[in-house]
């Protein structure tokens, strides 16, 4: 979507206001799913949803204010931008594993930049290459209703052309960008056992909204792929793209050897490959992007550095820094450097010594301690504060759509009363 925002003229601060006091609930229930049963042919799924996945959706928005989202936007952008300086790559290429060195092309489907927001502005917690949930706040997004007029007068969502059709464009453009020449006809979104998956019905919901634009559309366990005459197969047909949702980044696992061999060989358009993930989303590379040194002397300039001041200073942790960073830790936070989806991640003033032994080791960043923002919501009679962060969806640098999550404990776990993803209003 466009990434274009309106201007209003209503304060900064009162999107901090609004989180904390405006107790409106604009999702509508049965709006949400009769879009997600129109726009994935299903209905089935979408009853069982509410059964299985009941904190997926909260039913509040989240407020943001429009120099918060135009300052997240600048951060995303510089950070694609510095990506692609030689020295930059050179650092980040040179210990990385032969799989991820070339690049094919693409721009990488869909990333996802995580924003704490503070009241020092929008903080960059982490980027992600295979970040879930777009095509489901697409639906969200669609079934909000106005709760009062100024609501429907004043606030203003980040939506731009229609959320199909830029899709669409992106993996057809990802297509081009490898050189291909032909029409893009066949996708498959992988994942390991599909069906097993938490998000499993976005893989249905896309899948629906990709056929609509023309396009042919598997959800496959990678596991019963084939690789032969040049093509990877899907049963008895070839698969042109692959829309890559897999957490094994590199394609290690023995089950993903086919796939490994197709996308080295240049058979198949994989997005996101090997290659985005190692150049933007490996968490090593937090530590050169908080460093305005480091990216001085790669040649970053002084407005890409000035963007990036929003990443936390990151550094890695080593046997050698561990005993200072023992000390420090309260102000920390611990992340290992292979993990995904919020996984043996640590608040510093919450570690054992036992946890600390196996950190200290080394595998691990340790990131300057980033309270998330906070969201009042009203659960019966009750105001209770859920933790807010702020997701970008993009690609090549603009956004094709913006959500929030809302949560208790240390991570994101969809498992919270109250919580869930919840749209953005720009205000």
């Amino acid at each position: 979507m466009d990434q274009t925002v309106a201007r209003t003229n209503l304060p900064v601060g009162l999107s901090d206001k609004l989180n904390a006091g405006c107790f409106c609930m604009t999702l509508d229930q049965n709006m949400l799913l009769q879009h997600l049963k129109i726009d994935s042919g299903h209905e089935k799924m979408w009853d069982e949803l509410l059964l299985t996945h009941p904190h997926l959706f909260a039913s509040t928005p989240t407020f943001v204010s429009e120099q918060n989202l135009l300052d997240m936007l600048a951060t995303t952008q510089a950070a694609e931008r510095v990506s692609r300086l030689a020295a930059y790559q050179e650092k980040v290429l040179s210990s990385a594993p032969e799989i991820s060195r070339r690049d094919f092309g693409p721009h990488g489907a869909f990333m996802g930049y995580d924003f704490h927001v503070t009241p020092e502005g929008p903080k960059l917690i982490e980027i992600n290459t295979n970040a879930g949930g777009a095509f489901l706040n697409a639906a969200l997004l669609k079934a909000q209703r106005a709760c009062c007029k100024e609501v429907n007068d004043r606030f203003l969502l980040p939506i731009g052309e229609d959320f199909e059709t830029v899709i669409a464009a992106m993996f057809r453009n990802e297509w081009r960008l490898q050189g291909k020449t032909a029409p893009l006809r066949t996708i498959g979104i992988l994942d390991d056992v599909p069906e097993q998956q938490y998000l499993y019905p976005e893989f249905v919901l896309a899948k629906a909204m990709l056929e609509r634009q023309g396009l042919d559309v598997d959800i496959c366990d990678p596991a019963e792929l084939t690789f032969s005459n040049g093509a990877l197969w899907a049963g008895d047909h070839t698969i042109d793209l692959v829309y890559n949702r897999l957490v094994d980044f590199t394609f290690d696992k023995p089950e993903h050897e086919v796939l490994r061999r197709a996308y080295a060989d240049g058979a198949v358009v994989v997005t996101p490959g090997p290659h985005h993930h190692t150049i933007l989303a490996n968490k090593r590379n937090l530590i050169m992007l908080s460093d305005p040194e480091a990216l001085r002397q790669m040649g970053a300039d002084m407005a890409d550095i000035s963007a990036l001041i929003t990443v936390p200073r990151t550094q890695a942790v080593t046997p050698e820094n561990a005993p200072q960073l023992w000390g420090e830790r309260k102000r920390l936070f611990f992340k290992p450097l292979g993990g995904h989806g919020g996984k043996a991640v640590y608040r510093g003033d919450k570690l054992t010594k036992s946890t600390w032994a196996g950190i200290a080791k080394g595998g691990y960043i340790a990131q300057q301690l980033v309270t998330p923002g906070e969201r009042i919501v009203e659960i019966g009679e009750m105001h209770q504060t859920r933790k807010m962060d702020v997701r970008l969806y993009t690609y090549d640098g603009k956004l094709l759509i913006a959500a929030a999550r809302l949560y208790q404990g240390q991570t994101t776990n969809f498992r919270t009363p109250g919580g869930g993803f919840a749209p953005v209003f720009i205000v």
